[in-house]
Protein backbone atom coordinates (compact mmCIF):
# COMPACT_ATOMS: atom_id res chain seq x y z
CA UNK A 1 0.00 0.00 0.00
CA UNK A 2 1.24 3.15 -0.70
CA UNK A 3 0.64 6.80 0.76
CA UNK A 4 -3.00 6.39 1.73
CA UNK A 5 -5.86 8.90 0.68
CA UNK A 6 -5.86 11.82 3.36
CA UNK A 7 -9.94 10.84 3.67
CA UNK A 8 -9.05 7.35 5.29
CA UNK A 9 -10.04 7.59 9.24
CA UNK A 10 -7.72 6.32 11.90
CA UNK A 11 -10.05 3.28 12.32
CA UNK A 12 -10.00 2.09 8.56
CA UNK A 13 -6.07 2.77 8.11
CA UNK A 14 -5.63 0.62 11.36
CA UNK A 15 -8.08 -2.21 9.53
CA UNK A 16 -5.91 -1.87 6.14
CA UNK A 17 -2.61 -2.36 7.79
CA UNK A 18 -4.29 -5.80 9.93
CA UNK A 19 -5.74 -6.71 6.70
CA UNK A 20 -2.91 -5.95 3.98
CA UNK A 21 -0.03 -6.15 6.44
CA UNK A 22 -0.74 -8.38 9.02
CA UNK A 23 0.22 -12.06 7.80
CA UNK A 24 3.38 -10.55 6.09
CA UNK A 25 4.75 -8.62 9.28
CA UNK A 26 4.28 -12.32 11.16
CA UNK A 27 6.04 -13.99 8.14
CA UNK A 28 9.00 -11.77 7.83
CA UNK A 29 9.52 -11.73 12.18
CA UNK A 30 9.19 -15.64 12.36
CA UNK A 31 11.97 -15.53 9.82
CA UNK A 32 13.99 -13.73 12.04
CA UNK A 33 12.80 -14.97 15.53
CA UNK A 34 12.17 -18.94 14.59
CA UNK A 35 9.40 -18.78 16.82
CA UNK A 36 5.61 -18.29 15.63
CA UNK A 37 4.34 -16.96 18.89
CA UNK A 38 7.29 -14.49 19.38
CA UNK A 39 6.47 -13.05 15.69
CA UNK A 40 3.11 -12.44 17.10
CA UNK A 41 3.53 -11.24 19.83
CA UNK A 42 6.29 -8.43 17.65
CA UNK A 43 3.20 -8.31 15.21
CA UNK A 44 1.44 -7.33 17.68
CA UNK A 45 3.56 -4.37 19.50
CA UNK A 46 3.96 -3.05 15.59
CA UNK A 47 0.37 -2.92 15.72
CA UNK A 48 -0.08 -1.14 18.62
CA UNK A 49 2.84 1.33 17.65
CA UNK A 50 1.30 2.23 14.80
CA UNK A 51 -2.39 2.83 16.32
CA UNK A 52 -0.08 5.79 18.66
CA UNK A 53 1.45 7.03 15.50
CA UNK A 54 -1.93 6.59 13.23
CA UNK A 55 -1.91 10.12 12.63
CA UNK A 56 1.71 10.13 11.34
CA UNK A 57 0.95 7.40 8.88
CA UNK A 58 -2.05 9.07 7.83
CA UNK A 59 0.00 12.30 6.62
CA UNK A 60 3.08 10.30 5.57
CA UNK A 61 4.19 10.35 1.83
CA UNK A 62 6.53 7.20 1.96
CA UNK A 63 5.30 3.88 2.26
CA UNK A 64 3.21 2.39 5.52
CA UNK A 65 4.02 -1.03 4.38
CA UNK A 66 7.89 -0.04 4.79
CA UNK A 67 7.40 1.59 8.35
CA UNK A 68 5.84 -0.92 9.51
CA UNK A 69 8.04 -3.47 8.48
CA UNK A 70 10.98 -1.06 10.12
CA UNK A 71 9.13 -0.91 13.30
CA UNK A 72 8.85 -4.62 13.25
CA UNK A 73 12.91 -5.77 12.56
CA UNK A 74 13.66 -2.63 15.28
CA UNK A 75 11.30 -4.69 17.79
CA UNK A 76 12.71 -7.93 16.86
CA UNK A 77 16.54 -6.51 17.28
CA UNK A 78 15.69 -5.11 20.88
CA UNK A 79 14.19 -8.32 21.70
CA UNK A 80 17.23 -10.27 20.73
CA UNK A 81 19.33 -7.66 22.62
CA UNK A 82 17.50 -8.15 26.09
CA UNK A 83 19.15 -10.14 28.42
CA UNK A 84 16.87 -12.92 29.02
CA UNK A 85 17.15 -13.66 25.25
CA UNK A 86 21.34 -13.40 25.39
CA UNK A 87 23.30 -13.54 28.39
CA UNK A 88 27.31 -12.78 28.59
CA UNK A 89 28.38 -15.43 30.81
CA UNK A 90 31.50 -13.13 33.09
CA UNK A 91 32.98 -16.99 34.47
CA UNK A 92 31.19 -17.76 37.14
CA UNK A 93 28.70 -20.39 36.55
CA UNK A 94 24.75 -20.12 38.13
CA UNK A 95 24.40 -22.97 40.77
CA UNK A 96 20.73 -22.94 41.66
CA UNK A 97 20.08 -23.31 45.67
CA UNK A 98 17.10 -25.59 44.93
CA UNK A 99 19.53 -28.44 43.59
CA UNK A 100 20.81 -29.80 46.70
CA UNK A 101 24.17 -28.55 46.95
CA UNK A 102 24.90 -27.17 50.08
CA UNK A 103 25.93 -23.71 48.63
CA UNK A 104 29.88 -23.40 49.22
CA UNK A 105 30.04 -22.76 45.14
CA UNK A 106 28.00 -19.68 45.43
CA UNK A 107 29.65 -18.50 48.44
CA UNK A 108 32.94 -19.06 46.76
CA UNK A 109 31.58 -17.56 43.74
CA UNK A 110 30.86 -14.34 45.75
CA UNK A 111 34.17 -14.40 46.97
CA UNK A 112 35.87 -14.13 43.39
CA UNK A 113 33.32 -11.83 42.74
CA UNK A 114 33.51 -9.18 45.12
CA UNK A 115 37.04 -7.94 44.81
CA UNK A 116 36.68 -8.88 40.84
CA UNK A 117 33.45 -5.94 40.41
CA UNK A 118 35.71 -3.72 43.54
CA UNK A 119 38.15 -3.09 40.83
CA UNK A 120 35.93 -1.59 38.63
CA UNK A 121 34.48 1.80 38.31
CA UNK A 122 31.37 2.66 40.29
CA UNK A 123 29.95 3.30 36.91
CA UNK A 124 30.67 0.28 35.62
CA UNK A 125 29.92 -1.85 38.60
CA UNK A 126 26.42 0.12 39.23
CA UNK A 127 25.80 -1.22 35.31
CA UNK A 128 26.90 -4.90 35.87
CA UNK A 129 24.85 -5.00 39.43
CA UNK A 130 21.62 -3.58 37.87
CA UNK A 131 21.60 -5.86 34.63
CA UNK A 132 22.82 -9.34 36.27
CA UNK A 133 22.25 -9.31 40.05
CA UNK A 134 18.97 -7.37 39.19
CA UNK A 135 17.93 -9.17 36.47
CA UNK A 136 17.04 -5.42 34.76
CA UNK A 137 16.99 -4.63 30.87
CA UNK A 138 19.46 -2.14 29.42
CA UNK A 139 16.53 -0.03 29.59
CA UNK A 140 15.57 -0.22 32.79
CA UNK A 141 19.24 0.75 33.76
CA UNK A 142 19.10 3.21 32.09
CA UNK A 143 15.87 4.67 33.19
CA UNK A 144 17.58 4.01 36.81
CA UNK A 145 20.78 5.13 36.16
CA UNK A 146 19.63 8.26 34.42
CA UNK A 147 22.09 8.02 31.21
CA UNK A 148 21.32 7.06 27.34
CA UNK A 149 21.10 3.10 26.58
CA UNK A 150 23.98 2.94 24.46
CA UNK A 151 25.85 4.10 27.64
CA UNK A 152 24.76 1.48 29.15
CA UNK A 153 25.70 -0.99 26.30
CA UNK A 154 29.24 0.29 26.24
CA UNK A 155 29.66 0.32 29.85
CA UNK A 156 28.40 -3.44 29.73
CA UNK A 157 30.76 -3.79 27.29
CA UNK A 158 33.79 -2.22 28.86
CA UNK A 159 33.24 -3.81 32.44
CA UNK A 160 32.64 -7.47 31.33
CA UNK A 161 36.10 -7.51 28.97
CA UNK A 162 38.05 -6.29 31.55
CA UNK A 163 36.48 -9.30 34.10
CA UNK A 164 37.60 -11.75 31.21
CA UNK A 165 41.17 -10.29 31.69
CA UNK A 166 41.40 -10.03 35.20
CA UNK A 167 39.25 -13.39 36.18
CA UNK A 168 41.92 -15.97 35.12
CA UNK A 169 44.36 -14.01 37.12
CA UNK A 170 42.26 -14.24 40.14
CA UNK A 171 41.38 -18.02 39.44
CA UNK A 172 44.91 -19.33 39.04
Amino acid sequence: MATPPTTVTRSELLGIIMREHRDGLVSYAEKMLGDHGLAEDVVQETIIRAWRNIDRLLRMEGSVRGWLFTVTRHLVIDWVRKPHARREVVGATYNDPSSGGDGTEAVRDALVAKPLLRRLSPEHRAVLVHIYLCDRTIQETAGILGVPTGTVKSRQHNALRKLRTTLPLEAA
